[in-house]
């Protein structure tokens, strides 16, 4: 068994039907799924999933607050998804990271999922 990462660029595209990558998120997925893999998701990448597809600026019709937050839940509580949380030492490598390549603003969460990993 082989545990991936969620972020929230693959969670829009399997949630909003209209996204360009709707299909391609979906079945890979599936596939994940049908071989026994499951899903690691952090708390963090939820808030920013909930941000993103609730934002009239980026969806012609953006979900409401309240069917973004039903969503999220679902994936949370969802058998295949592992619920993975930042420790000190996550946190530590974070910091360094930022420091050691010069990260931007728009690197600040995916570099946080990184450093899980470690």
């Amino acid at each position: 068994m082989t545990v991936h990462g969620l972020d929230t660029s693959f969670l829009v595209a399997h949630e909003v039907s209209r996204h360009a990558l709707h299909r391609r998120a979906r079945a890979c997925c599936e596939k994940l799924l049908m071989r026994g893999d499951r899903l690691a998701l952090a708390p963090q990448v939820l808030a920013e999933f909930i941000h993103v597809v609730t934002d009239d600026r980026r969806f012609a019709a953006p979900l409401l607050i309240e069917a973004a937050v039903e969503r999220a839940s679902t994936w949370w509580h969802a058998n295949e998804v592992l619920p993975i949380y930042p420790s000190g030492e996550t946190t530590r490598l974070f910091l360094d990271w930022l420091t050691q390549y010069r990260l931007g603003r728009k690197r600040l969460l995916d570099t946080l999922l990184a450093s899980f990993s470690t």
